[in-house]
C-alpha cells in the first residue's frame, strides 16, 4: 500500500486531480476542539540588537537549540528567524501553557550564547539578509527579485503571530467553516491594526505602522491575495491555488528552476518539459501566502510579531475567543460584516481597508469602532473558554493601553522616535 502511494503520488497528475485533491484536504471539518500558533521571532545580540548576527554564531546558537528536548518543531526563516510550531492542543490555556514551557528553554539556551528574541512585525534596524542557503530559498529569492525588492523583505525581515484554528462544522452557522473563513477575512483587517508593531524599517519611519503587512501586500499579488469572495471556499481555494504562478520547480541534481508566469494549471496543461506530480501540487501550495491560508485548519497570518515575552498571548487569545466561542463569534461577525463594502475578498490585501489597517491603524474610525467591539466580546467570551484570570488581565491591559485609546503598539515606537533614530 505504502509502494503504491508514492508511485501515486510520482505520477503525471491531471487537472480534475488537481482540483479534487485541493479540494478534498482544505478544510477539514468538525466541531472546533484545537487551537495553535506559530511564533516568529528575531534572533538578536543581548548586548547590541542593532547589530547582525554572525552567521557562524547564529549557526552554532542553532545547534544548541536542536539538542533541546522541545515538544514544539522548531524551523528558521531565510533571514535566521526562528520560528516555533507547538502542537496544536484542546483549549487556550493548554495552548499558551505549551508554547510558553518551549519558549522559556529557548530563550535559556540562546542567553548562554549571549542572543535572545525580539518580537516585531518587521525587523527595524538591519536590513535584509539571507543566512538560510537552501535551494528552496534561493528559488524564492530569485523569483521575488524580478518583482523587486519587497520578496526579500518578507522572507529575511518579516515575523509574526500565526494562529491556527480548526476549519468548523460543514454546517452553516456561527462555527460553520465558510463563516469562520469570511469572518477570518473580515476581522483580518482589524487584526491588523489592533496589533500593527512595525513602523520601523533599517532605522527609519516607514509611514506604516504595520510595515509587515505593506510588505506583503507588495509581493507577488498572485499567491499574497485573498481569493474571490469567499462564499464557496473549497471551490475558491481550488482555483486560487490553480491559478498561482508556479515558484519553483525542485530538483535532486542542482538549482531549482523558477519558472517566469507559470501558473500550475498551465504547468499540468504542458507549460514545462514534465507535467507535475501529487507531491509538486502539494509543495506549490506551501509556496502560497495569502492573509488566511486553508491548511485542513485556518491559519491567521496577519498578525504582527509582539513585544515583550508574553505579548503574544493577546492576540492569540483574543483571535480564539472570537472563533471558538459561539456568542462571540456571532456577535463580531455582524459587527465586521459592513467592513465587506469596504474590504470584500479581493483583492485583500491589498484593499483600501487593508491598506488604511496598515498605515493607520487604530486611528480609523471604522477600525477603531470594529476593534473596541471585538475586545470587548472577546473579553466576555474568556471565561467561558476557561482563560485564566492573569490571562483576561492581560487582555484587558491590552485593550486599556491601546484599543480603547485608538493606539497599537507600533505608536509605542513612534512616540520617542524622531527621524533615524535607532528604535532598538
Amino acid at each position: 500500500m505504502l509502494h503504491e502511494d508514492r508511485a501515486s503520488r510520482a505520477r503525471a497528475l491531471t487537472q480534475a486531480e488537481a482540483q479534487a485533491h485541493v479540494h478534498g484536504i482544505c478544510f477539514k471539518t468538525g466541531p472546533p476542539r484545537r487551537i495553535g500558533v506559530e511564533l516568529e521571532f528575531f534572533v538578536r545580540d543581548l548586548s547590541d540588537p542593532s547589530l547582525p548576527v554572525d552567521p557562524d554564531r547564529h549557526a552554532a546558537a542553532v545547534t544548541g537549540l536542536r539538542a533541546l528536548s522541545l515538544r514544539s518543531p522548531l524551523t528558521f526563516e531565510p533571514g535566521g528567524q526562528l520560528e516555533l510550531s507547538p502542537p496544536p492542543a484542546g483549549s487556550l490555556t493548554a495552548c499558551i501553557e505549551g508554547a510558553a514551557a518551549d519558549l522559556a528553554l529557548v530563550r535559556a539556551d540562546l542567553r548562554t550564547h549571549g542572543l535572545g528574541l525580539v518580537g516585531h512585525g518587521s525587523e527595524p534596524v538591519i536590513p535584509p539578509h539571507r543566512l538560510l542557503d537552501q535551494p528552496r530559498y534561493a528559488a524564492m529569492e530569485a523569483y521575488f527579485d524580478r518583482r523587486g525588492p519587497a520578496g526579500r523583505a518578507m522572507m529575511c525581515s518579516s515575523a509574526s503571530v500565526q494562529v491556527c484554528l480548526d476549519a468548523g462544522h460543514e454546517e452553516p452557522g456561527p462555527l460553520g467553516y465558510a463563516r469562520r473563513w469570511r469572518l477570518a477575512h473580515l476581522l483580518g483587517a482589524v487584526l491588523v491594526a489592533a496589533f500593527a508593531n512595525s513602523p520601523i524599517r533599517e532605522g527609519a519611519r516607514t509611514g506604516w505602522r504595520s510595515t509587515r503587512q505593506a510588505v506583503w501586500s507588495q509581493i507577488d499579488p498572485g499567491r499574497s491575495q485573498a481569493p474571490v469572495d469567499g462564499f464557496s471556499p473549497r471551490a475558491d481555494w481550488a482555483a486560487y491555488v490553480l491559478e498561482a504562478p508556479v515558484m519553483c520547480v525542485r530538483r535532486e541534481d542542482g538549482p531549482w528552476t523558477v519558472p517566469h508566469d507559470l501558473t500550475f494549471r498551465e504547468w499540468i496543461r504542458g507549460g514545462l518539459p514534465r507535467t507535475p506530480t501529487l507531491d509538486d501540487l502539494d509543495y506549490h501550495i506551501t509556496t502560497l501566502f495569502p492573509p488566511v491560508r486553508p491548511r485542513g485548519h485556518l491559519e491567521l497570518r496577519m498578525i504582527d510579531a509582539q513585544s515583550g515575552e508574553d505579548g503574544w498571548h493577546v492576540p492569540l487569545a483574543v483571535t480564539a475567543a472570537l472563533f471558538d466561542d459561539p456568542e462571540a463569534s456571532e456577535a463580531v461577525y455582524r459587527s465586521v460584516k459592513p467592513l465587506a463594502e469596504v474590504a470584500g475578498f479581493r483583492p485583500a490585501p491589498r484593499n483600501p481597508l487593508w491598506e488604511t489597517a496598515a498605515r493607520d491603524a487604530l486611528t480609523d474610525p471604522e477600525l477603531h469602532a470594529a476593534a473596541v467591539t471585538a475586545f470587548t466580546v472577546a473579553q466576555e467570551a474568556l471565561p467561558r473558554l476557561g482563560a485564566s484570570a492573569s490571562l483576561q488581565e492581560e487582555v484587558a491591559a491590552f485593550a486599556d493601553r491601546y484599543v480603547l485609546r485608538g493606539r497599537c503598539p507600533a505608536d509605542d515606537l513612534l512616540d520617542p522616535c524622531s527621524g533615524k533614530e535607532d528604535p532598538s
